[in-house]
């Protein structure tokens, strides 16, 4: 069953973190909480949550980017890489997800729509009084 991806990020941790130039990178994103929400080929959705540190530590400084202007496509990025990068934890982020949507497509039947037909009506309580 394959899946197809949508991330959110819910919240980012951030910190002044010097890099190995030396030179100290304000509000460097350090710690990112998300959401990845799978949806299988028929439509069926489920969700996970996920968070993934980051370190500004090897970022040069011609290469950061500050704060305010991050856009949240710039973040999922950096969490996809790492995500995707690991198969391990590809893996137990789909396990998750397929469960997910498995709890979604489970459907409980009972009653008149079992399979051997209309259950046997109940006896009244007002009878035999």
């Amino acid at each position: 069953m394959a899946l197809s991806y949508t991330y959110k990020v819910r919240n980012l941790k951030v910190k002044d973190e010097v890099n190995s130039e030396g030179v100290t990178l304000q509000n460097a994103v350090v710690q990112t909480y998300w959401t990845i929400i799978g949806t299988d080929e028929n439509g069926n959705v489920g969700e996970w949550s996920g968070a993934t540190p980051f370190s500004a530590a090897t970022v040069p400084a011609g290469s950061f980017t500050a704060f305010e202007n991050l856009e949240e496509a710039n973040v999922i990025g950096w969490i996809e890489n790492v995500v995707n990068n690991d198969a391990q934890y590809k893996a137990h982020i789909d396990e998750q997800l397929r469960l997910e949507i498995s709890k979604t497509v489970e459907t409980e039947v009972g009653g008149e729509d079992l399979p051997w037909g209309t259950p046997v009506a109940e006896p009244d309580a007002s009878e035999g009084e």
